[in-house]
Formats: structure tokens, sequence, C-alpha cells
């Protein structure tokens, strides 16, 4: 298998999914189905729907049980990522290469585009099969045990002294949790049995923290051209990070001890998971 075939093959069916299920943006209220569109059609690693796809796939016969999932994911990711944006978060201009929600369309409209596609990922697991326990893993990974509880965290850690206990629960919840819960959804999706959704919540939980690290050390070495947003940002606003608590190389060298973990956690998976195991290596190797 070409896998770097393969995964644009999945992030295309992931696009077109995308597209399709999202309100028209001639549809009333235009201007809020237009930045919903702009924000989540703009570009980006699909990486969640992917990892969900991916998983499906590693315990079941097609990853096509896993699509309405998938674009749920990515609509709550848009979501976190367009509140995270705002004046009252991190205030950022740049997104994916672009103006960001707000400074395209106004705070007003940015908040309200978030809160649609929060409310329209929950919507499509409502269709999605089994429904309840999908909706259960996104909301558990989202709310104040995650996304959301991660970012209250981070904005209050904001210049204090570096504290690991501290940064290892912010990237396990800011992003951790729902890198987790794309795995998981996407086993459930797929009839996963106990074996198979054990090994991917480990591998999962792995990728998450690794992919968080990588983050950390592109916003010192990247740049706004490569990584589609502001770099620097996280010194300048006095970030706790893993580069800024350990040091550059440490940072890199703990990512790939990380990646090392999950690619052997996906050991009673065989060669099933070989899209995960590229997908555990991408979440270091990438550049954006």
């Amino acid at each position: 298998m070409d896998l770097t075939a393969y995964l644009a093959t999945l992030r295309q069916e992931v696009e077109t999914a995308l597209d399709r299920y999202l309100p028209s943006d001639t549809e009333r209220p235009a201007t809020l189905h237009r930045a919903m569109r702009y924000s989540l059609l703009g570009g980006g690693k699909r990486l969640r729907p992917v990892l969900c796809l991916a998983s499906a796939e590693a315990v079941g016969d097609a990853h096509a049980v896993a699509l309405l999932p998938a674009v749920a994911l990515e609509c709550l990711h848009t979501y976190t990522l367009i509140h995270d944006d705002l004046p009252a978060m991190d205030n950022d201009d740049l997104r994916r290469g672009q103006p960001t929600c707000h400074k395209k369309f106004g705070e007003a409209t940015a908040i309200l585009a978030g809160d649609a596609l929060l409310t329209f990922a929950f919507e499509l697991l409502a269709r999605a099969t089994p429904a309840a326990p999908l909706a259960r893993e996104l909301a558990e990974a989202a709310g104040s045990r995650g996304v959301v509880g991660g970012q209250a965290e981070d904005l209050a850690a904001e210049g204090r002294a570096p504290d690991a206990a501290l940064l290892d629960f912010i990237h396990t919840n800011k992003t951790g949790k729902l890198i987790r819960a794309a795995c998981r959804m996407g086993a459930l999706a797929g009839g996963t049995n106990e074996k198979q959704l054990a090994a991917l919540t480990t591998y999962a939980e792995k990728i998450g923290l690794a992919f968080q690290i990588a983050d950390d050390v592109l916003n010192v070495t990247s740049t706004p051209e490569q990584l589609g947003k502001a770099v620097g940002s996280d010194a300048a606003r006095k970030k706790m990070t893993y580069v800024a608590l350990y040091g550059l190389e440490p940072a890199r060298a703990k990512a790939a001890a990380l990646i090392a973990e999950a690619q052997a956690a996906l050991a009673p998976l065989g060669a099933r998971a070989a899209v995960l195991v590229a997908l555990a290596e991408f979440t270091v190797r990438r550049t954006s």
C-alpha cells in the first residue's frame, strides 16, 4: 500500500463529506453559514477525522462506517479553534494561513459560528451508529474534563512558574482528549472489541501528548508561512510549554519516545494498523 496516497484519499473523503453535510452559504442566515464554512473548509491536517477513519478500519472491514463521527470531530475541533483565536482567549490574527474567523467576520459572528459548529457536531452524531456511545465520547472529550478544561488551565497558567504536572494536565486535556476520542469513536463505529479498544486508547493517549509537544516545538522553530499561524506567540504570552519547561531538544526527545510507545501499543492490531503507525510518525515530523 502507498500510505501517502492512501492518507490523501482519506483526507479527500473527509473534505467531500464536510462540504456535503455543512449548510450551504446561501442558506439563511447566510453570513453565519459563510463563517462556518470559511473556518471549516479553509484547510488543515484533518488529523482527527483521519484517525477516526483509520481506527474504524483497524478493527473492522471498512472505514465508511465512521464517516459521520469523523465529520463531527472536525466540526467540534474547528469550533475550538475559532474560540481559541478570539481576543478574549489567544487573540490570534492568523489560522491555517488565512485571517481568523473573528478577523474576517467580526467577533460576534465568530462566536456564533463556533457555537453552531459545536451543536452541529452532535446533530451529526445523532444520525450515526452507535449514537449514544459516540456522543458520550465526544462530549466527555470536549467539556470541562477535556478541551474546555484544558483551555481554562492554559489561560490561567500564563506567566506562572513552570509546573510539570500542570503542563501535562493542560496538554492532555486541551489536545490529547480529542485525539483520544477520535480513535475511540472510530473503533466504536467499526465494531471494536475490548482488547482492540484498549490498544487504540493507549495509542491515542501517547500520540495526543506527542502532537502537542510537536506544536510547542513548531511554535519556536517554524515560520508563519510554514505553520499557517503566528510563531513565537507561546513565549510572548509566557505560556507553559514543553520547550519552556524542558528545552527544545528534550522536548523533541520526549515526543519521539511517545511515538515509539504509541506504535508499540498497536501490536495487537497487526498489519491492519499500518495507517495508524504512519500517522503516529506524522504527528512529530510535520511542519505545520
